[in-house]
This record gives structure tokens, C-alpha cells and sequence, in this order.
């Protein structure tokens, strides 16, 4: 016996190309951001809370740690490879440790955000 619901139907959309884009991790079509990083209240298309979402510093913590391994490497590469000034050293690192993850975090953020959603994840809770 099927049960009818009034909810529509939304096919599964992939929470990674949906993240990284800043969609709405139920319809794909929606914006998920309303700034650059601060998430918007709800989806303008299909009407799904966002009050779910809460990435914490997940993404903060992903971003630094890809961003400060590329910006380590990049200085050991100019450093081996071509001695440079100290001033090459310093645009390279104003690159690679400010740019970068100014770049990364808004789409690890929408990412981290819509995996959160597709697998229900939430604040752990007490049995009482």
C-alpha cells in the first residue's frame, strides 16, 4: 500500500556539486547563501528551512588545512627551485595563506552544509 503525502517530489541532487555552487541541497535550484558566507533563511525555490544548518567550523578547519599545506609547499618549491627574495616569499605566502581560503571557504562551506542535509546529521543528544 503506497501512503500519498502532499510533499512534491525532488530527485536526489548530489550534495557535493550542489555545495560547491551554493545551491539548495533539496531542489539544486535555490541560492543556499544570502552573503558570502552567511546562509539564507530559506530556499527561494522550493521553500526548504535552512534552519538545519550549522557547519560550525568544519569548514574553517578544512580550508586551513588544505590552504596552509599548499602555502608550506609553494614556499619549500620557490625556496628549493629558485631562491628567491624575501619579498617573493612574502607575495607568495600573501597568495597562497590570505587568497586561498578566501577562494575555498564559501564552497567547503556549502559542501559540508548539503552533506549535513542529505544525511540528516544533527547535534548529538542525551537518551533520557
Amino acid at each position: 500500500m503506497t501512503q500519498l503525502t502532499d510533499e512534491p517530489y525532488y530527485p536526489a541532487v548530489s550534495p557535493i556539486t550542489t555545495g560547491l555552487k551554493g545551491k539548495c541541497p533539496r531542489c539544486g535550484q535555490g541560492e543556499l547563501f544570502a552573503g558570502y558566507l552567511t546562509v539564507a533563511d530559506r530556499c527561494r525555490n522550493c521553500g526548504l528551512s535552512f534552519a538545519f544548518a550549522d557547519a560550525s567550523d568544519g569548514a574553517a578547519w578544512f580550508v586551513m588545512l588544505i590552504s596552509g599545506s599548499v602555502a608550506v609547499a609553494a614556499a619549500f618549491f620557490l625556496e628549493f627551485n629558485w631562491r628567491p627574495s624575501y619579498w617573493v616569499h612574502a607575495a607568495a605566502a600573501l597568495g597562497f595563506a590570505v587568497v586561498l581560503p578566501l577562494l575555498l571557504l564559501r564552497p567547503v562551506k556549502g559542501m559540508l552544509l548539503c552533506l549535513q542535509y542529505r544525511t540528516k546529521a544533527e547535534e548529538g543528544r542525551l537518551s533520557s
